[in-house]
């Protein structure tokens, strides 16, 4: 299975950094996650944000996410993917070099990479989606388009890339993105814990 590079920080958005650390490690994949300036075993916040009929997203305290490998002790070259998750994080990672100098290997090499939410700042700001189609939360379509990509209204998967717009989009984003990576999950039969 593959290695996966996971980039977090303080109130990255709670489900779009759970969810896909659990599921890719659910089905046998080895997620590294890591932020700048925190070690393995440290934590970063998250950020819970709910969907509720007003102009833009409602964000409350979520949990503490237990991060399980240091940036500055990975090397990119030894992750077969990179995943970025939205919620504020990627507003202020995108200021530090180490992350944009990560995402842009993994675009170089042309390796999968899952992107939602407002993941798409950490992309526009490593200037990799020129010619690209690709989402993002709506308020960023500026951004993504200013970086030179062209814009979609749903989940996307553009050769190596897969981006969704916010968590609701998780079925097919995972689902795209765990095609991109040629995982096979066995769909036998299911048996009673009792047979």
């Amino acid at each position: 299975m593959s290695e996966i590079l996971l980039l977090a920080g303080d109130f990255v958005e709670d489900y779009e950094i759970m969810v896909p650390f659990q599921a890719l490690e659910m089905v046998g994949h080895d997620v590294d996650a890591v932020c700048p300036e925190r070690g393995e075993g440290e934590t970063v916040k998250t950020a819970i944000h709910d969907f509720r009929g007003d102009q833009t997203y409602l964000e409350t305290r979520g949990h503490d996410f237990e991060l399980n490998a240091a940036l500055d002790d990975v090397d990119p070259t030894e992750y077969d993917a990179l995943v970025v998750p939205g919620g504020r994080a990627p507003e202020y990672l995108r200021t530090y070099d180490e992350i944009l100098d990560v995402t842009r290997h993994f675009f170089e090499e042309e390796k999968p990479v899952a992107a939602l939410c407002h993941g798409l700042q950490i992309l526009a700001a490593a200037d990799v989606l020129d010619g690209r189609t690709c989402t993002a939360y709506p308020a960023l379509q500026s951004e993504v388009e200013i970086a030179g990509g062209e814009w979609a209204d749903s989940v996307t998967r553009d050769g190596n890339l897969v981006t969704g717009q916010a968590w609701p989009d998780h079925p097919e984003w995972l689902a795209e993105f765990l095609d991109v990576l040629g995982t096979e999950i066995d769909h036998g039969e299911p048996v009673a814990a009792d047979d």
